[in-house]
């Protein structure tokens, strides 16, 4: 008892020797740097354009990331060629331009043309004389004034003479010769060569004055109203492809996205153990040139998930992480905490986050629009020797 006495006394002379002494005892106070937040003034705040969001439930799908191209049926890509070999007496046709069906896409000429087209009036004569021939010796026939035999005979010249002008009738009309024309005694020197569809050249591969033979294509014509998106998967991301499904795009040479959606899967795995998905264009773009290459997203089915915009995530030595807005220790600061997270499947500017469960996330406040601006400063200011304030 007289110790403790004795000690406060003691502590009382030495208080009293201090105030004698003029000064003042300092509270030396330990302050503790947090590596994982910085503070910014308000003028850093606005400088920034610091905003602030919530954590969003969001139904991402999960996506498949392919390659294709765009391409047209078949029933809108033609081949041109002529049915009989002969020199390009005239062609107009540009890559490019846009043709109409029926229109001329070019002149052939060939001296034979002549021939078949004489052949055809000669023995058209021929067959109606044959005909007349026949009925007469039928009618003969019905009286008993000549034999079977020359019946059958006028019969078989009379068919076989109609099946050449079938035959060469045929011929023509493969030529595009005007068999109405023809029969009244107008026998041309060229045949013309029409576009079956309306579309644009993609190709051409002949010239006035060349000789073409019928296994030449000479023009090539697209109806580029109907494109579609051919795509190659590989054969594990068959199954989460269903028809349907929607496809985002973009082109090799831009960014803009485009939309598709899936109409057909393909039967039949390649040897590089691929298959083909076929897609209709959700909106038509005369703009578009069949072979284009594009990227694409296929989306598949997903649920509701904790996500937040893409700017709000931040990367930093291979992890990735988001700011929260805390209680600054002086007024008109504001704080901010890094905290790391694991990222999931990510589509229309938003990305699945899975946050730490030592906190609750509702009402926290995150920074969805210059956490790289945070990032940067955090870093910066611990380059400098201490932590950014």
């Amino acid at each position: 008892m007289k110790s403790i006495i004795q000690f406060g006394i003691l502590s009382i002379l030495l208080f009293f020797a201090s105030c004698g002494s003029g000064e003042t005892p300092v509270v030396q106070e330990e302050h503790h740097e947090d590596e994982n937040s910085v503070e910014l003034t308000a003028e850093q705040y606005k400088t920034v354009d610091i905003q602030l969001g919530t954590v969003e439930m969001k139904s991402i799908s999960g996506t498949i990331r392919v390659n294709g191209m765009l391409d047209v049926p078949p029933q809108n890509l033609v081949s041109i060629s002529s049915p009989f070999g002969g020199t390009v007496k005239n062609t107009e046709l540009l890559q490019g331009m846009k043709v109409r069906k029926g229109q001329v896409v070019a002149t052939i000429q060939n001296p034979d043309f002549i021939d078949v087209q004489q052949d055809y009036l000669d023995f058209k004569s021929q067959l109606e004389y044959l005909k007349l021939e026949y009925e007469r010796q039928e009618e003969l026939a019905a009286g008993n004034a000549n034999a079977k035999k020359t019946v059958q005979k006028a019969k078989s010249e009379y068919e076989s003479m109609r099946a050449r002008v079938n035959g060469l009738k045929a011929r023509l009309q493969l030529m595009n010769i005007s068999i109405s024309s023809l029969e009244r005694g107008n026998i041309q020197h060229s045949a013309s060569l029409y576009s079956p569809i309306n579309g644009y050249v993609t190709q051409v591969n002949t010239n006035i004055g060349a000789y073409v033979s019928p296994a030449d294509v000479l023009f090539k014509i697209a109806d580029t109203d109907h494109l579609h998106a051919e795509l190659t998967i590989f054969e594990k991301d068959v199954p989460k492809v269903k028809m349907g499904q929607k496809v985002r795009f973009t082109l090799a040479n831009e960014d803009k996205e485009r939309t598709a959606t899936v109409y057909l899967v393909g039967r039949e795995i390649s040897t590089e153990r691929t298959v083909n998905i076929h897609c209709h264009l959700d909106k038509e773009d005369r703009e578009l040139l069949p072979g284009m290459y594009l990227k694409a997203l296929i989306e598949s089915e997903g649920g509701s998930v904790t996500a937040l915009p893409d700017r709000a995530i931040v990367e930093f030595e291979g992890s990735r992480y988001i700011f929260t807005e805390g209680k600054a220790d002086h007024a008109g600061e504001h704080l901010f905490e890094m905290v790391e997270v694991t990222i999931g499947a990510g589509e229309l500017g938003y990305t699945e986050v899975i946050l730490p469960t030592n906190r609750n996330w509702k009402s926290a406040k995150i920074v969805v629009n210059g956490a790289y601006d945070i990032l940067s400063k955090m870093k910066n200011g611990e380059e400098s020797g201490g932590h950014a304030h």
